[in-house]
This record gives structure tokens, sequence and C-alpha cells, in this order.
């Protein structure tokens, strides 16, 4: 059975930091791109990054360059996603989800996701 778990969203202060976890079981993880996609209340799902199966190349939605950094931990079965300098605009639930044919920042192209995590900044 396919299991993506994310981690570590919490409440914190503008100007925090954060390192959210997704842990993956049930499918070869390392066949496979990774993308951490977050939604805002009343918005939709939008792509924050993405990182390829073996190479780990990386790619970022433009607005998300300079404060997240998405990496992968194929030992593990673990994504990661740093996000420094936290905004209120970076409220969102962050969901992780996995691609085995594509690598990209649209949510149409990804098999299995997990159920997120919310992650709240606020003063």
């Amino acid at each position: 059975q396919v299991q993506l778990v994310e981690s570590g969203g919490d409440l914190v202060q503008p100007g925090g930091s954060l390192r959210l976890s997704c842990a993956a079981s049930g499918f070869k993880f390392d066949d496979y791109a990774m993308g951490w996609f977050r939604q805002a209340p009343g918005k939709k799902r939008e792509g924050v990054a993405c990182i390829s199966s073996v190479e780990r190349y990386t790619r970022y939605a433009d607005s998300m360059q300079g404060r997240f950094t998405i990496s992968r931990d194929n030992a593990e079965n673990t994504l990661y996603l740093q996000i420094d300098g936290l905004k209120p605009e970076d409220t969102a639930v962050y969901y992780c989800a996995a691609s085995l044919y594509h690598y990209g920042l649209e949510s149409g192209e990804y098999e299995y996701w997990g159920q997120g995590t919310q992650v709240t900044v606020s003063s």
C-alpha cells in the first residue's frame, strides 16, 4: 500500500524556519520524482518545488526561489522541504507527491499524494 506521510508543520512566527518531512512507503521511492505543493485557504493548490529521482535535480516555483530548499534521502525513503524566512502568506497545507513519469510543478503529473501538514505563520 502506497503511503506518503507528511510531518513537521507547525505554528511559527514570521521570520522563523521549518523543516517538513515526507515519509514514503509502498513503492520504489528512488524511481520517482517527488514534489511539494501547498494550498492556502480559498486558493488553488500550487507547486512549490520538485526533485528528480536519482540525479536530484531540483526546480522551484519562481516565487519560492531562495527561501525553500527541497531534498531527499533515498536510503531513508524521505523527502524534505526546508523553509526559511517564513511569511504569513506561506500559511497553507503542504503536501508531498510522487510521480513516476514526470518532473515538474503541475499537480496533475503526480500519482500519489500525502494528506498534508499544516503550516501557519502568525505572530
